[in-house]
């Protein structure tokens, strides 16, 4: 959709053509209303509202469960419907619908959540349309206040309040995280002014929240679908409306505590002599490490992958080299992507089975020809592949279970990259084709693979995403793809997590160092370190070698403190992993979130909470100067415990091997002992009082 400037003043909005109805659902009622563009379903429940018109969406398994509709009562009130419910905890829930135009206010227990955008415009009533179908889109719009924030939206690495922003959810290759588009994506947006809105379905959606060319006041969502599912959630602040956002599309599990440990990888370890070579230095140097991983070319011969087969010339037999990493005490990551290399036999085996996207315009299995620009001398140019199609049950099953071998060799977690490359013209076994299909397809991708993991996993279910959508926070863990490899690539893929944890996903890792244009800065990769220690997953990768030595003596030893320091808050972290697996809540806690009653705090957007207790400020620029906003009350340094003064902004230069963490005074914090693997439970050993 066009960020222009439309002509809204054309484009008619939904009126309501007849009589309401008040329609028995199960123990409750939906309040039907005629238009001309089909039926208005409005239901009351738990969590607010719920909106469909046109046909049914596809669910794909987004929903882990459909709210339950709430018993109503309607009356007629002056040009238009009123409809009352109470909530099971005893709320009262007030809808009120006007019928020419269609429009609405929700309201609980008297408070206003949300209601059709108040933005006039000179010659007619709304500047934007309530709700309307034009162009195959419907759109709906809801209202703003002057300074309303508002938050969400998925893997996004500009400001994470998205007033003033055009925004799409749908996914992409994006190449690194430097503008709009992004590899996951959710269209659920919420504001702590208390409401939330959820797009629910696999369609594209543009969203327009406050976006100047097109209103100020308003918020306005293009859904490029035939129906309509929207939901209009009450909850009071951020904490609530992720619970109630992961209430219907589910929470993420607890990991294994293994996966919290440090995941090390680069692309790539070119045969067993390097990645044996570089697991024994590790080891020699005794830097905290639990995983290594054999990224693409590691494994697979890039002229005939994904097949699920060690590359015969450097691998003639993988289990030798996967004894000795475990041997080292290392667990081991595989990368894959669910494209089949037409020069491999399994691409005629499965397209004539028929478990491959075929081509809408021949019915033939499609053959995705990858765009040469990404690639160069590291990243060699693929061969034309096809495409698992994740809606053919015999494939699902078939990818699912191939993976047994892998995880009987001994991998332990499987790194799922990619997932955004369908095209209009490629068609699924039920029928969706193209943007239909685009969207849910990392939902359907990262579902097999994780329940691979679930099913051959020795030691709990772990997996690695890079594309995702509505309900992939149900199969952790998403890293961020792609990062450039400077200061804004670091600030930006930083940021891109803290806004998938504020779209109901808690778990992310970065790419510690940057994964291309490298150019060996050891201050950029230190800081880079020490703010990736307190994230919920922790990866050193890129394109060239990431390993602490490789940047010198002295970025190794400020490292080795750093990992240290990552180990001995495994215990504390664990705390808020499992924190975050009952509520919602991501890990990295941004202000918004973590101090919802002190609005000074939000506009502080590169700080966080890791956690419930330790406020951590990383330091985004190679001068060590960062600015931090400590709430009111009393705050220490954490682990010196030095006072500092709360209710105000502190500026600090911090000498490369200091962080700027912070406690408030008598938070207790449990702490474990030295690096070592991790082996069952983490047990705190003491704890730190603030």
């Amino acid at each position: 959709m066009d960020p222009g400037v439309p002509n809204w003043g054309r484009i008619p909005a939904l009126a309501v053509t007849g009589a309401p109805a008040l329609v028995a659902v199960g123990a409750g009622h939906e309040l039907r209303l005629p238009t001309s563009a089909g039926e208005i379903v409005l239901t009351l429940h738990d969590h607010g509202l719920r909106l469909r018109v046109g046909p049914p969406v596809r669910d794909y398994g987004i929903l882990v469960a459909a709210p339950v509709p709430l018993q109503l009562q309607l009356e007629a009130i002056d040009g238009g419907s009123r409809v009352t419910a109470r909530t099971a905890s005893g709320g009262a829930l007030e809808l009120r619908v006007g019928h020419a135009p269609f429009h609405f206010e929700l309201l609980l227990d008297g408070r206003r959540v949300q209601g059709s955008s108040t933005d006039g415009h000179f010659v007619r009533r709304f500047r934007l349309p309530p709700l309307a179908r034009h162009d195959g889109r419907w759109l709906f719009t809801v209202d703003l206040g002057a300074d309303t924030p508002v938050y969400g939206l998925g893997e996004k690495s500009g400001k994470l309040d998205k007033r003033g922003q055009w925004l799409r959810s749908y996914n992409h290759d994006a190449l690194g995280l430097n503008a709009e588009r992004s590899y996951k994506n959710a269209p659920f947006a919420w504001s702590p002014e208390g409401w939330g809105v959820f797009v629910h379905g696999p369609d594209p959606v543009t969203h327009g929240v406050g976006f100047g060319p097109w209103s100020q006041r308003a918020y306005l969502l293009a859904v490029e679908g035939e129906g309509l599912d929207v939901f209009v959630l009450t909850g009071a602040d951020g904490a609530a409306q992720l619970r109630q956002y992961t209430d219907l599309t589910g929470r993420a599990p607890e990991p294994p505590p293994w996966s919290l440990g440090t995941i090390l990888s680069k692309a790539y370890y070119k045969d067993a002599d390097e990645i044996l070579s570089v697991a024994r230095e590790v080891r020699a140097r005794g830097l905290p490490c639990e995983v290594i991983t054999f990224d693409g070319r590691a494994w697979q011969d890039t002229d005939t992958r994904f097949a699920f087969e060690w590359c015969p010339k450097r691998y003639p037999d993988p289990k030798p080299v996967i004894d000795e990493l475990k041997s080292m005490g290392f667990r081991i990551c595989v990368w894959e992507y669910p494209l089949v290399s037409v020069r491999h036999p399994l691409f005629a085996e499965m397209a004539a089975k028929g478990w491959l996207l075929r081509d809408a315009r021949t019915g033939e299995p499609y053959r995705y020809a990858w765009d040469p620009e990404p690639f160069g001398a590291v990243l060699t140019q693929l061969p034309e592949s096809g495409v698992v199609d994740f809606t053919h049950p015999e494939a699902y099953a078939f990818w699912r279970d191939k993976h047994r071998d892998l995880f009987e060799l001994g991998v332990d977690m499987i790194k799922a990259d990619f997932g955004e490359q369908i095209e209009p013209h490629m068609l699924a076994r039920d029928g969706s084709q193209g943007d239909a299909l685009h969207n849910i397809y990392a939902l359907l991708y990262n579902r097999c693979v994780y329940e691979a993991a679930q099913r051959f996993g020795r030691d709990g279910a772990f997996l690695f995403s890079r594309a995702g959508w509505s309900g992939s926070q149900r199969y952790p863990s998403q890293w961020g793809g792609d990062p450039q490899a400077d200061w804004g690539g670091l600030a930006g893929n930083l940021r891109s997590g803290i806004s998938w944890g504020l779209t109901g996903a808690p778990y992310y890792a970065t790419d510690v160092g940057g994964f291309y244009g490298d150019t060996r800065d050891p201050v950029l990769y230190v800081r880079w370190l020490q703010a990736a220690v307190f994230s919920a997953h922790l990866r050193l990768h890129g394109i060239g070698p990431r390993e602490p030595w490789s940047y010198g003596p002295e970025a190794e030893r400020i490292a080795r403190a750093a990992l240290e320091l990552r180990q001995r808050l495994l215990p504390y972290l664990w705390q808020a992993v499992r924190g975050s697996a009952a509520t919602g809540l991501p890990v990295q806690r941004p202000m918004v979130i973590a101090c919802p009653e002190d609005r000074a705090s939000w506009a502080f957007e590169d700080q966080f909470f890791l956690g419930g207790d330790l406020l951590v400020a990383p330091c985004l620029r190679p001068d060590g100067e960062v600015t931090v906003y400590l709430p009111a009350g009393e705050w220490v340094r954490f682990p010196d415990g030095r006072a500092v003064e709360g209710g105000r902004v502190h500026r600090l230069r911090l000498a490369l091997d200091e962080i700027a963490m912070f406690a408030r005074r008598g938070a207790r914090i449990p702490l474990g002992g030295p690096a070592g693997p991790l082996r069952g439970a983490i047990v705190a050993t003491e704890h730190w009082q603030a």
